[in-house]
């Protein structure tokens, strides 16, 4: 995506830390640091897309706590060594623990025979660990059933790295002179790679405002920016919460599905957070009721 920026133009600076914002007035400065240099940058407006570098919401004191739950999430990448004949490197697998559903895993398949895989898991149980983290990565994969066999062969090659407490939120979206795009606004969880639409959303709704902005033209970036990007946000909140409460794991292993209402949820977590006219959509908490369909 950088690549693709630079080629149509974009400066890209690699290695250069933001370490101070400043109202000017009418504009703002930002205190960069490089390896050799400081220097201060003025523009009339910052989108910050940092991430979880998270770069505004730190110097600004914007930064508060999820309504998640806290979880940690451990992973690598592998020389996976699968040849299995039931896997499918088209497909990202997504596992379950049989022990306790709020327990997960993933696997990504990469094109040179490697792979990404991790588990994420609740905080508390995480801390009841006298293990390594490579030890317990290994440990809660051996409990699964099909990936434990499709990893049979790989060697763990990597570093396990561990995320502890990714869920995060801010007090606000935008400032007078500044609107925060993607993680560095809200993150929710990974379960259901909700990261990137969420950026891409928020980036088209924010450069839509700016534009108008700069041509001096009227905006007003709570409903035309935050509640817009929010609507799409707490869709998947609700899916998430779904998802670790068991409602919507039990739609989704359901063996009798309705084919439109499998839709209605395949386009939710394919990134159709904001279609109003999914009832899911409009009203995220049917859920629970079909949950209970799906239960009886």
């Amino acid at each position: 995506m950088a690549d693709c920026a630079a080629e149509k133009g974009v400066e890209i600076r690699y290695g250069h830390d933001v370490v101070a914002y400043k109202d000017m007035g009418d504009q703002v400065q930002l205190d960069v640091i490089s390896e050799d240099n400081t220097y201060q940058v003025e523009a009339k407006f910052i989108l910050d897309a940092s991430g979880f570098g998270r770069v505004l919401p730190k110097l600004l004191g914007l930064e508060k706590e999820s309504t998640l739950s806290p979880r940690v999430s451990l992973f690598t990448h592998i020389e996976d060594g699968i040849n299995h004949s039931e896997y499918d490197r088209d497909k990202i697998l997504i596992s379950v623990c049989p022990e306790n559903n709020q327990i997960w895993y993933w696997l990504i398949p990469f094109s040179d025979g490697r792979a990404s895989v991790g588990v994420i898991l609740p905080r508390e149980i995480y801390e009841q660990n006298q293990i390594s983290n490579h030890d317990l990565l290994r440990q809660y994969i051996s409990k699964t059933t099909t990936m434990n066999a499709f990893l049979e062969k790989a060697k763990f090659d990597t570093d396990v790295r561990k995320m502890d407490g990714y869920s995060c939120d801010v007090t606000r979206l935008y400032g007078d002179k500044f609107a925060l795009l993607g993680n560095a606004g809200e993150f929710l969880d990974p379960v259901f790679s909700s990261g990137v639409t969420i950026a891409l959303k928020s980036a088209d709704l924010a450069t839509h405002v700016l534009d108008k902005q700069l041509k001096g033209l009227a905006v007003d970036w709570e409903t035309e920016y935050a509640q817009p990007l929010k609507q799409g946000v707490n869709t998947f909140r609700a899916f998430v919460d779904g998802w670790y409460d068991g409602t919507l794991q039990d739609v989704i292993f359901a063996e009798d599905k309705s084919t439109q209402i499998k839709k209605m949820i395949s386009s939710v977590l394919a990134g159709y957070a904001w279609d109003k006219k999914n009832p899911y959509v409009k009203d995220p908490n049917r859920l629970k009721v079909l949950a209970e369909l799906c239960r009886t």
